[in-house]
């Protein structure tokens, strides 16, 4: 551990060298590309500089230990030393797992309202307020870009883009079918319905990712738009929708003033869908990582059930419950996310004291 940890404290050391030479100074690509790794490697270094001081600090109280007239304060102040660099010892070998490259990007994500007909709709209505709370409250933004209502209240499916450094990090782990369990206001005779709505979270693709998407393979279509969208909606055809033909993936953006706007959106949805295809197939090719992912990443799988009578929400993928429903539908969902994040970082360890 040690060896990696000095590894990348030289490398920390060369990018901040790096950084103060003109030639590099003058390259904006090479300035944003240096900041980034030292951004990245920032919270290991400072965590190792401080491990290394109490190292520093063990061996002189062990020195100190030797003094007859300072031996009893500097055993308690061993004691604490100690605990400390074991605390420490944990905290780097988290660090040290690899990170996910795509943690620090904004997110796309897709909400569909899947089996129970219109209350599965209501219910996909229920996550994007879910969501778009927890968003909120973490200081991200998001941005509607296609909608298409359903007929009893909710979504047969919407699509938005949340903005924020880390939110995929966080949300990553929401892919997957999400079910409910509760009398719909739909139901007359007051019974009790299971139903589904699925998600679908991505990375959105850095303008520097090269994603080549050759105009002879996609379809762009012009229509008149039907969301909310305010003025100009349903008076236009600005909405787009373009159909990738090789992969048969079709995105849709009508919720911009402008077919320009919903045209340059679609396309950097597109290109994003197709990192994530990219993505899949080179995890496939690896095989490594999804044997210790947290779930396959499916829209199919089922990830999570929502009992409203019980007021109990349950991620079947690592059995954590809490009881505690009405705020999570509000978008407090961090006890469930951090849950989600100890249970991968474990796995990751595991995986690399088993390599």
């Amino acid at each position: 551990m040690i060896e990696r940890l000095e590894a990348t404290l030289a490398k920390y050391e060369e990018l901040e060298q790096e950084l103060t030479k003109p030639e590099v100074l003058g390259d904006i690509k090479k300035t944003r590309q240096y900041s980034k790794e030292m951004a990245d490697l920032e919270e290991i270094v400072a965590c190792y500089k401080k491990y290394k001081k109490v190292l520093e600090s063990i061996e002189d109280t062990k020195e100190m230990i030797k003094d007859p007239e300072l031996s009893e304060m500097a055993k308690e102040e061993l004691k604490g030393l100690e605990e400390e660099k074991e605390k420490l010892d944990g905290e780097l070998e988290v660090l040290l797992i690899p990170k996910d490259p795509n943690d620090s990007k904004n997110v796309i994500m897709e909400i569909r309202g899947a089996a129970g007909g219109d209350e599965a709709n209501i219910f996909a209505g229920d996550l994007f307020r879910m969501y778009t709370r927890y968003a909120e409250k973490n200081g991200f933004t998001y941005q509607v870009y296609n909608s298409v209502d359903g007929t009893a209240g909710g979504f047969a499916q919407i699509e938005l883009m949340i903005k924020g450094n880390g939110a995929y990090s966080k949300l990553k782990y929401e892919s997957g079918s999400h079910r409910v369990q509760r009398v719909p206001v739909t139901e007359s005779n007051g019974r009790l319905q299971t139903s589904t709505a699925t998600v679908l979270v991505m990375p959105e693709a850095d303008e520097d990712v090269e994603i080549e998407i050759n105009p002879n393979d996609i379809r762009v279509d012009i229509y008149r738009s039907s969301g909310n969208g305010g003025q100009g909606v349903n008076t236009t055809d600005s909405a787009v929708r373009i159909t990738h033909l090789p992969t048969n993936i079709v995105v849709t953006c009508q919720n911009e003033r402008s077919q320009i706007q919903n045209r340059e959106q679609a396309m950097k949805v597109l290109k994003s869908r197709l990192y994530e295809l990219q993505e899949q197939e080179k995890a496939e090719k690896e095989g490594n990582e999804r044997r210790s992912k947290i779930g396959t990443g499916d829209r199919a799988e089922k990830i999570r059930t929502y009992n409203y009578p019980q007021n109990r929400v349950t991620d079947h993928r690592i059995g954590f419950t809490t009881n505690s429903l009405d705020r999570v539908m509000d978008g407090a969902l961090d006890d469930i996310i951090d849950a989600l994040i100890q249970e991968d970082q474990k796995r990751k360890l595991q995986g690399e004291m088993s390599e």
